[in-house]
C-alpha cells in the first residue's frame, strides 16, 4: 500500500487544472487496467490514503464510489475494497475465425433477406424499412420515450445568444459548413466531452451531424460495404438498426444480460464488419455493460478489426450516482467510433448531434460528411458553441437532472399504487424512460394500440426485437410530462393493461 501511495503522490499535480479528484480517479483506473494494481489487490483505507496523499478523505471516497460504479473494484463492508478482476476472458476474444458461412447461410434468420421478392415501385431494403418503421405520428405527451421536456428550455438565453450573433454575422456562417462543422463548437464539445464522459479526443476528431441517425450513416458508408455483417444488441433501437439495413448491412442480433452485449460461442467465431453498441445505457433495457464486458469487447475489436459504435445514449441523465465513463474512453486501439446527440439535452428539433472518430480517420470523416450530406446550419452551430462555452449547456442539463428525477420517481410510485409489484420496473436508473413489464401471455403491441387511442402514448418492447421477443412490456417516459399530469395519465394506462394484461388471464 506505501508502493501505491508513493506512485499516486509522484503523479498528482495539486496546481494543475484539472481537479485533484479526478486525477486520482485516472490515475487509479489506469493502475487496475496495466496491471500496476492486480485483481484482489486490497486498496488502503480511505482515510489512510486521504493522509498519505495530504488530500481531503472525501475526495478519496468519491474517486472508491466512482470506481465501484464503474466496475473496477468491488466493496465489502467491513472487509475492505478490492480490485475486482476485468481481464478479458481468452476464451472470447481469442483468434476463433471459423471459415466462411456457404453462400445464403447466415448466423440468425432474423437478418436474412428474402430470397425473392417481386420488384414493384419499391426496393427490397425500401419496403423493409416502411413496413418496419417505428416512429409515431405524435412526438409528445404522456409517455412518449425519449423526448424531453422542450417547455424547460431556456429559450430566453438561447435568443439572446442568437440575436448577438445574428447582428455581427459574417458570411462565414451563412453558408457551407466546412469539413466536420463549425470549429469553436467542435472545441467546445471537445472539452465538454472529456470532463463530462472521459471521452479522449481533439476538436480535429469531432464530426457535427444532424444526429445519431446520420453519424451511423456516415460510419456505414465510410466503413462497411454492402452485405457486411454488423452486432446489434438484441434487443436494440429500432431507428439505428433500420439505418443500418438501409444501407444494405445483415444485421446479427447479440443478446444482452445484466452486465450487458453477451455474445455467443457462435458469434465469436464469425467476426462482424462492426459493432452498434449502448454501453452506459442500454438501450431499451437499461443495464450498464461491465467493466469486464467492455473490455473482452475491445479487446475482440482489436484481434479482429472490428469497427465498434458507441451510441451514447441518454447518459447524462443518471439518477443516484455520477454519469458513467464512455467506452471510448478506455479504447487503446482507437476501434470506437463514439456518437452523440444533443436533442435529449437541450431541444430535439435541433438536429444536432456529433461523432469522435479515431485520429487518423478525421480528415476522411471530414471529407465524407461534407461530400454526401452539403452541411450547414452553422449560424445553430454558433450559437450552441456559446451556449457550451458560457455554461449554459451544464447547468441546464444538471437542472433537467434534477426534474426528470423527480418526475421518475411520480411515475414508479403510480406504478406502485396501481399494480404493487406485480409489474416489474426495469431500467429506470438512467435515461428519459423505463421498460414496465407485462405479463408473458400479455400483447404488447395490443396494450400499445389500445392506449394510443385512449390518448397514452407508449412503445411496445416487441418492436424492439429482432428476432424471438424475449420479454413483453412497454417503454413508458416520464421527461415530458409535467408531475400534476402523471397520476391521471397513468391511471388511463393502468386501466388499459388490467383490460389485456389482467382481464383476459381471469377470462
Amino acid at each position: 500500500m506505501v508502493i501505491l501511495s508513493d506512485w499516486l503522490a509522484a503523479q498528482l499535480d495539486k496546481n494543475d487544472v484539472e481537479p485533484v479528484y479526478r486525477q486520482l480517479l485516472r490515475l487509479m483506473q489506469q493502475a487496475i487496467l496495466t496491471g500496476k494494481l492486480a485483481p484482489g489487490t486490497k486498496l488502503p483505507s480511505s482515510r489512510t490514503l486521504a493522509g498519505d496523499l495530504g488530500i481531503a478523505r472525501n475526495t478519496v471516497l468519491h474517486v472508491y464510489d466512482q470506481l465501484s460504479a464503474e466496475g473496477y473494484v468491488l466493496s465489502t463492508t467491513g472487509s475492505g475494497t478490492y480490485v475486482a478482476d476485468t481481464r478479458p476472458d481468452s476464451a472470447a476474444v481469442g483468434p476463433r475465425v471459423a471459415a466462411p458461412a456457404p453462400d445464403g447461410a447466415e448466423p440468425s434468420a432474423a437478418s436474412a433477406e428474402p430470397a425473392t421478392c417481386p420488384r414493384g415501385d419499391m426496393s427490397v431494403r425500401g419496403q423493409r424499412l416502411i413496413d418496419e418503421a417505428g416512429v409515431s405520428a405524435k412526438q409528445w405527451g404522456a409517455f412518449m420515450p425519449g423526448v424531453p421536456d422542450v417547455a424547460e428550455f431556456p429559450a430566453r438565453t438561447w435568443s439572446r445568444l442568437q440575436s448577438r450573433l445574428w447582428k455581427s454575422a459574417s458570411h462565414d456562417l451563412l453558408t457551407y459548413a466546412p469539413g466536420g462543422g463549425y470549429r469553436p463548437l467542435r472545441r467546445a464539445l471537445s472539452d465538454y466531452l472529456r470532463v463530462a464522459r472521459s471521452v479522449r479526443c481533439t476538436p480535429d476528431q469531432i464530426i457535427i451531424t444532424t444526429g445519431i441517425h446520420q453519424s451511423i450513416d456516415l460510419a456505414v458508408r465510410l466503413l462497411a460495404d454492402h452485405g457486411d455483417r454488423a452486432w446489434v444488441e438484441e434487443p436494440c433501437y429500432w431507428g439505428a438498426r433500420s439505418v443500418l439495413q438501409a444501407s444494405g448491412i445483415k444485421l446479427a442480433p447479440i443478446p444482452v444480460d445484466a452486465e450487458g452485449l453477451n455474445p455467443r460461442e457462435s458469434d465469436l467465431r464469425h467476426p462482424p464488419r462492426m459493432a452498434l453498441v449502448t454501453p452506459s445505457h442500454q438501450y431499451p433495457l437499461g443495464m450498464v455493460m461491465s467493466l469486464a464486458r467492455r473490455r473482452t469487447l475491445l479487446e475482440y475489436a482489436r484481434q479482429h478489426k472490428v469497427w465498434i459504435i458507441e451510441d451514447d445514449y441518454d447518459s447524462e441523465f443518471r439518477y443516484g450516482s455520477r454519469p458513467l465513463a464512455s467506452l471510448q474512453g478506455l479504447d487503446e486501439s482507437d476501434r470506437v467510433i463514439y456518437v452523440g446527440s444533443l436533442g435529449k439535452m437541450l431541444f430535439p428539433g435541433l438536429r444536432m448531434g456529433y461523432m469522435v472518430v479515431p485520429e487518423r480517420l478525421a480528415a476522411t470523416f471530414r471529407a465524407g460528411v461534407a461530400e454526401l450530406y452539403r452541411e450547414g446550419q452553422l449560424m445553430q452551430q454558433a450559437v450552441l458553441a456559446e451556449f457550451i462555452m458560457d455554461g449554459y449547456l451544464t447547468s441546464h442539463v444538471r437542472r433537467m437532472r434534477t426534474l426528470y428525477g423527480e418526475r421518475r420517481q411520480l411515475l414508479i410510485d403510480a406504478v406502485t399504487r396501481h399494480f404493487g409489484d406485480a409489474l416489474p420496473v426495469m431500467g429506470d436508473e438512467a435515461g428519459l424512460h423505463f421498460v414496465l413489464g407485462l405479463p408473458e401471455h400479455c400483447d404488447d403491441r395490443e396494450v400499445t394500440a389500445a392506449a394510443y387511442d385512449a390518448g397514452v402514448i407508449v412503445r411496445p418492447l416487441a418492436s424492439y426485437y429482432l428476432g424471438k421477443q424475449q420479454r413483453k412490456g412497454l417503454l413508458t417516459g416520464y421527461a415530458c410530462v409535467p408531475h400534476e399530469h402523471i397520476e391521471p395519465a397513468f391511471a388511463t394506462l393502468a386501466r388499459v393493461i388490467e383490460k389485456y394484461a389482467f382481464g383476459k388471464q381471469a377470462a
